[in-house]
């Protein structure tokens, strides 16, 4: 199996996330009136919740962290956006679901390495 090419997936998954949570996270107050809009109880402090998640999961699915927590908690994410977030768009909604997919896989398979997850121990 090429790791090289399992990494630039891992790295393409998480990437998404990244940019996406930093910027829920310096525009909170913009992305609260749009969860305000969609009815979402205490929007402000949702919409850094959200842009945390983001960031934080999609930081841990690029290094390897705790991949598979981190794809499986990816994965409902993307599952419950497509329903709030995305009703109305059939586009967005597959999206997600395509992604929740490949998050599953990862989930299922876990990442290889480089990984942190499957790092090199030194035993003696």
């Amino acid at each position: 199996m090429n790791t090289t090419v399992l990494l630039i997936g891992r790295i393409l998954l998480g990437l998404l996330f990244v940019p996406a949570g930093f910027g829920k996270l310096m525009g909170a107050a913009g992305f609260a009136g749009y969860l305000g809009s969609l009815g979402v109880p205490a929007p402000l402090a949702m919409a850094y919740l959200v842009g945390l998640f983001e960031l934080v999961f999609g930081l841990m699915v690029i290094l390897g962290f705790k991949t598979r927590l981190a794809a499986f908690l990816l994965a409902g994410f993307c599952v419950v956006t497509a329903f709030i977030g995305h009703w109305g768009d059939m586009s967005a909604i597959l999206k997600n679901f395509a992604l929740a997919g490949g998050f599953l896989y990862l989930a299922s398979f876990g990442a290889y390495p480089p990984a942190v997850d499957r790092a090199p121990t030194n035993r003696i």
